[in-house]
């Protein structure tokens, strides 16, 4: 924009110099042309006073009128009489002096590297003389060519000070729209703290206070969304407490303690929805998690229900941490999603394996695999019983780390759903004991 700017004031101040200048410059030459033809008829008019004050019209008179005068000294004079030699230098071609003296009037003809002018004068006796004065062409320019330099360089001058006022100017405005792009990017990123500071013209002000509003009530909507989902989770306590209740009382065995363990572990999993939720958009910073660490104690909890059901199921890699860009809640509600898809859409007995590394999670499993995946990814009815939000969490958490969310055919027949991550995307912070999934 500054660019631009720069290259239209350019542009116009130019048009206006020239519009200006080149007119002037011709009105310049023609000043210093008549300037010298007057000075021309300055002189021929002495020339005809001192004849009229010279005793006679004799070759010596006429030669001392003709000295007395600057013209004459520089040999630019001359007096043509009928009948009688020329007095001075002539210039003029002698056809035009014949057809002056002829019709009696004033004139100005070419000259070899001038002009001449040719007035007439008429004596006694009804006699006409001739008097020439010549004017060279270095006269009739003379002072113009520093006067077009002094308008050339007014021409630079003007150009180059309005280019520069337009450059500060322009400065101004181009501040003030990269603070608003950058304020727009910076939002975009996920820095909802990010503001901008009106400034510049008027447009632009306004383009400020407006994305400022735009942004506090995007943080305000999302806010009352979360304390939205935030009141829905804490609803979910009163029938918690009741199957809780009913959890307790049952008998000693494995059996309750397992439900006892699934019931502790739903109420912290609501907990840490409603801590989260009421927390405001604009209080969470960035968090990275393991994500081997997060399969590991999630494994601990599928795997209870995997035995209860006879399924076969092993997992490999998580020798080493896998660091993703990803809140807890979040990476554990994936991994959920993963692990729940297989019990859901399976039936009992199936196997299904986990692999987790650097290049991501995967899930297969034995079961029938999933004809259509793209209807799967589908939120309202996706078939099969599902609402397609489980996958959409995955989807939306791979793409926050990174990655993105993969479904094809495993290697057991199956489905395999995946967290696929780009290795050159996730973060690694100091190394440490990584927790290895070893069965």
């Amino acid at each position: 924009m500054r660019s631009a700017l720069w290259r239209l004031s350019f542009a116009i101040t130019t048009m206006i110099a020239l519009a200006f200048l080149v007119p002037l410059a011709y009105v310049t030459k023609q000043i210093a042309h008549d300037r010298a033809l007057a000075e021309a008829r300055s002189q021929a008019d002495a020339m005809v006073a001192a004849l009229a004050s010279a005793p006679g019209d004799t070759s010596a008179s006429l030669v001392r009128a003709v000295v007395t005068l600057p013209a004459g000294q520089s040999g630019r004079l001359a007096v043509h009489l009928t009948g009688q030699p020329t007095v001075g230098t002539s210039h003029a071609l002698a056809a035009d002096v014949d057809r002056t003296a002829h019709q009696r009037r004033s004139q100005t003809v070419e000259a070899p590297g001038g002009l001449a002018y040719l007035q007439t004068v008429v004596l006694d006796g009804d006699r006409t003389a001739v008097v020439e004065v010549y004017v060279s062409d270095d006269e009739l320019s003379r002072g113009v060519g520093a006067a077009w330099l002094a308008l050339a360089g007014l021409a630079v001058v003007l150009v180059a000070g309005s280019t520069l006022v337009a450059d500060r100017l322009g400065t101004r405005i181009v501040k003030s729209t990269r603070q608003l792009a950058e304020g727009a990017r910076a939002f975009g990123d996920g820095d909802l703290h990010a503001r901008v500071e009106p400034d510049g013209p008027a447009e632009l002000r306004d383009a400020a206070r407006s994305f400022n509003r735009m942004a506090e009530q995007m943080v305000a909507f999302a806010d009352a969304e979360r304390e939205l989902a935030a009141d829905l989770s804490h609803r979910l306590r009163t029938p918690l407490t009741a199957l809780r209740l009913d959890a307790d009382a049952m008998p000693p065995g494995p059996i309750g303690e397992r439900m006892r363990q699934a019931f502790d572990a739903l109420d912290d999993e609501i907990e840490q929805i409603i801590t989260q939720a009421r927390r405001s958009v604009t209080d969470r910073r960035p968090e990275t998690n393991d994500l081997v660490e997060v399969v590991a104690d999630r494994l601990a909890f599928w795997s209870v229900l995997a035995e209860d059901q006879n399924r076969p199921w092993r997992v490999t890699g998580g020798r080493e941490p896998v660091y993703v860009p990803v809140s807890e809640s979040d990476l554990i509600s994936a991994v959920d999603c993963l692990l729940g898809n297989v019990f859901q859409h399976t039936g009992e007995g199936t196997g299904f394996e986990v692999h987790v590394s650097a290049r991501g999670l995967y899930v297969d499993d034995a079961g029938p695999g999933i004809a259509d995946p793209a209807a799967a990814l589908r939120r309202g009815s996706s078939g099969a019983g599902s609402t397609g939000l489980g996958l959409d969490i995955v989807r939306r958490v791979a793409e926050t780390a990174g990655g993105r969310l993969i479904i094809e055919r495993s290697p057991l027949r199956g489905a395999r759903i995946a967290i696929e991550l780009d290795p050159f995307a996730t973060d690694t912070p100091t190394p440490r004991q990584a927790r290895k999934i070893v069965r």
